[in-house]
């Protein structure tokens, strides 16, 4: 996981208060604090192609069988 924001992204761009909560509500808060970026719900253990650089406009809300956001949410 990045640890500082990728060139090009404005606003904010973490969000570890929502470890935990429901995906649907990341999803939901991410976009109103940070309108810029898209927002993809993504089931671990799911294949996602992996990025050789940082993705300055998506967010990925990582998420378990049941719904609750397994990773910090970052841009990247």
């Amino acid at each position: 996981m990045a640890s500082e924001q990728c060139e090009g992204s404005e606003g904010k761009y973490v969000w570890p208060e929502l470890l935990g909560a429901k995906g649907t509500v990341a999803k939901a808060t991410i976009k109103r604090e940070n309108s810029t970026v898209k927002v993809e719900i993504v089931v671990e253990g799911t294949i996602v192609p992996a990025d050789l650089r940082c993705v300055a406009d998506r967010v990925r809300v990582w998420v378990d069988t049941d719904g609750f956001v397994t990773r910090v949410p970052i841009i990247g």
